[in-house]
């Protein structure tokens, strides 16, 4: 029986967060109704609290309830949907397109044209309207992927984190038997790590700091650059015989590691951005060397097209979830959870509510 009120976590204002009761929603005739499992804290998720996303507008309302990484079960499906049924598990996604405008049209549904018109059918959950900080949500079908059998609810609520990495791989690639880098083994730069190495890398370098840095070896780093302790470009031309890396996942968003990255590169390689930059703080580097040596420089949003391959990578051990998720909290602890995560208190690594 679904109850007619449940659990939220809700941002009332600004840096204001409270625990209470609210109507459950109701699918609507192409929704489906999901009981919230697990849900990740994300790093965007303490900048809107903070209100430093208020300019793109998120939240667009207060109070709001947060939460875009998420598994969960199907507990009632509206009439018009077929795909799913109540009893199965599944994880979503926080994009999905209005399906009809040029982007949507090609795949590229984290980019949509229409992004907040609600009349449209976008819905960027979390963001634009209610996330999964509570215990019961209603989702597009479109934005759902079941989860393989083996796969915990914890583990599966971090497809959103592994689908950004696995994206952002999917922009530039990976060398077989070559060597890549990732700048930043936070979460993303993590799964990225297991990625690459399970997509033919021979070696991969991370740098980073501190714990973090420490977990990337457990993960199978071949080579750990400490930046606090040693000069990152001089330490990976060192590595590879003064070549450079083939190719570069910068995941850290810090604003001097552009310059880096890009010197850190051989001729003709490839670098892609996944973080969010304070920009009047980036510094560049000199752009004719990107024309002269041929550099590629992408950036990417989110995670389009790869949530079945980023779960099945979770299920076959590819990516490991244990290693990832470093504590776990019931919702009415979500200010612990946050303060935990936000400040890197304890090793932590994923933070996991289980409403």
């Amino acid at each position: 029986m679904i109850p007619k009120t449940m659990k939220a976590c809700l941002l009332t204002a600004y840096n204001k967060l409270e625990i209470a009761e609210v109507p459950t929603p109701e699918p609507g005739p192409d929704e489906v109704l999901c009981r919230i499992r697990a849900v990740a804290i994300c790093g965007t998720d303490p900048e809107i609290i903070k209100g430093n996303h208020a300019k793109k507008n998120w939240p667009p309302v207060f109070p709001f309830i947060l939460g875009h990484e998420w598994a969960g079960e199907v507990i009632s499906a509206g009439e018009r949907v077929t795909e799913y049924k109540a009893g199965d598990r599944v994880a979503g996604e926080a994009h999905r397109g209005c399906g009809t405008c040029a982007n949507c049209m090609t795949g590229h549904y984290t980019l949509c044209l229409n992004y907040g018109k609600s009349e449209t059918g976008h819905r960027h959950y979390g963001f634009m309207v209610s996330g999964a900080n509570c215990e019961y949500n209603v989702y597009s079908p479109k934005a759902l992927h079941k989860i393989p059998d083996n796969l915990s609810f914890a583990h599966a609520s971090l497809l959103d984190t592994a689908g950004v990495a696995l994206h952002g791989i999917d922009m530039i690639g990976v060398s077989s038997g070559g060597t890549a880098a990732i700048w930043g083994p936070g979460p993303i730069g993590l799964c990225a790590l297991q990625m690459i190495k399970g997509m033919g890398a021979a070696r991969v370098i991370v740098v980073g700091r501190r714990h973090r840095l420490q977990v990337a070896g457990e993960l199978g780093a071949d080579f750990l650059v400490d930046y606090e302790k040693e000069d990152p470009v001089k330490r990976v031309l060192e590595i590879t015989g003064g070549r450079g890396v083939d190719e570069i996942q910068e995941c850290s968003g810090g604003a001097n590691v552009l310059g880096q990255c890009v010197a850190a590169l051989r001729k003709g390689g490839k670098i892609n951005l996944i973080g969010f930059y304070d920009d009047p703080k980036v510094i560049f580097p000199p752009l004719t060397n990107l024309v002269m040596n041929e550099i590629t420089v992408t950036g990417s949003r989110a995670n389009p097209n790869v949530s079945d391959r980023a779960l099945n990578m979770f299920a076959a051990g590819i990516v490991k979830g244990d290693k990832l998720i470093s504590h776990v909290f019931p919702l009415e602890q979500y200010e612990k959870a946050l303060d935990i995560f936000s400040n890197r208190k304890d090793g932590a690594i994923k933070v996991v509510i289980e409403p």
